[in-house]
């Protein structure tokens, strides 16, 4: 089920969050996850942030406007729709999304693009000089 965040979440969020940062960025050095963690749990509630619960929470997706700061599905909940079902329903909200992904990242991209997203530019990620993807989403039917 997909339910709004409250702030009774946000623990559960942010260990969701630090977790599956390492585990997919494994090219990136994971004190850099563990030193924004304070920060990133400040910006949290000032989100727009989508949980997927089944009994727990097995996944969300944040939002700031239109652009999507992030799909998390916990490590043994992948690959079992829970990220499309996030993103559907996020879709259904808006006529355009934005997003930057690594491009290590091979299976968040391969992701985004069998989802519809485009990619739109390349750059480097100032805080880790990794290259990102900005990949963008539009509903031509809205």
């Amino acid at each position: 089920m997909i339910r709004g965040f409250k702030d009774t979440d946000l623990n559960s969020v942010m260990r969701l969050w630090l977790e599956t940062n390492i585990s997919a960025h494994g090219f990136i050095d994971e004190n850099y996850w563990k030193s924004n963690y304070d920060k990133v749990k400040q910006m949290m509630p000032k989100a727009t942030i989508f949980v997927y619960e089944e009994k727990s929470i097995k996944g969300f997706v944040g939002l700031s406007g239109n652009y999507i700061a992030g799909i998390f599905v916990e490590t043994n909940s992948q690959s079992k729709g829970i990220g499309k079902i996030l993103l559907d329903y996020i879709k259904e909200k808006n006529k355009e999304l934005f997003l930057q992904v690594y491009k290590k990242n091979e299976r968040a991209v391969s992701f985004y693009l069998r989802e519809g997203f485009i990619i739109e530019n390349e750059q480097i990620d100032i805080n880790t000089n990794e290259t990102e993807l900005v990949m963008r989403w539009e509903n031509d039917a809205k």
